[in-house]
């Protein structure tokens, strides 16, 4: 029989944006492994969010799909609606969905620098207002932003990516003293955890990270059962899984 400290999810739905694959279906895997139930947003990749779908079911999770393009603001603030319509009252938000494009100064126009600002940065807003709003006042709920070590180090490459995500670490601590003590608001700063998408090759950044290796899943999975199964009292935190990488 399963014991209720490896379930601490168990009855909770968590709604986690960009979850059909790489870090966000991480997250869902956690949630499900904690028995919770996930409400997975995906934006294109509709054949990648049914196999994530699967593999949740097969954990015993209820999973329902919505798809929604973030960067379009009405989009993101109807989601949390969409979730509640359809996976019934939502116990956490996961504002994991980003752009990570690598542009300079130089080659950033004002399209790429509003594109990431509208999905890193807007969007994680506007769902966390619909949430706050949402949340029957004798509920308690929580919110977990899905950060990179550059928020809290920014430099000059990654920049309209580094600046959106240094905003969301700003929102993230503002959202936190605004929404207490109903909502925790909490943030991951990753690190290290996945090659680019692009399949281009990795850059060097294990020889910048004094714990010289990759996360793993399981480290990602256990950061993210901590700050939705954890003690109601941590709000504003971010937890840095990067293998020391913003200390250099």
């Amino acid at each position: 029989m399963t014991s209720p400290s490896s379930q601490p999810l168990h009855g909770k739905t968590v709604l986690i944006t960009g979850a059909a694959h790489r870090v966000g279906k991480m997250l869902a895997l956690a949630v499900a492994q904690a028995g919770g139930d996930v409400a997975l947003h995906y934006a294109h990749a509709a054949e990648a969010a049914q196999q994530t779908a699967e593999e949740l079911r097969a954990l015993g999770a209820r999973v329902h799909l919505l798809q929604a393009d973030l960067t379009d603001a009405k989009a993101a603030q109807t989601l949390i609606a969409r979730a509640w319509e359809k996976a019934g009252a939502l116990y956490a938000l996961v504002n994991n969905a980003a752009i990570f494009e690598n542009l300079t100064w130089e080659t950033t126009d004002l399209a790429a620098w509003e594109r990431h600002l509208r999905l890193n940065l807007t969007a994680p807003f506007l769902l966390s207002q619909a949430f706050a709003r949402r949340l029957p006042p004798e509920q308690h709920g929580r919110i977990v932003n899905i950060l990179d070590w550059r928020a809290l180090r920014p430099g000059a490459d990654h920049l309209p990516y580094t600046v959106s995500k240094a905003g969301l670490a700003a929102l993230t601590q503002s959202l936190a003293v605004a929404f207490a003590p109903r909502i925790t608001v909490n943030g991951i700063a990753l690190g290290a955890v996945l090659p680019p998408a692009d399949g281009q090759p990795a850059p060097k950044v294990l020889h910048a990270t004094p714990i010289s290796r990759w996360a793993t899943p399981e480290e990602v999975g256990e950061v993210l059962r901590f700050l939705l199964a954890g003690p109601a009292y941590i709000t504003g935190e971010i937890i840095h899984l990067d293998g020391g990488r913003h200390l250099i």
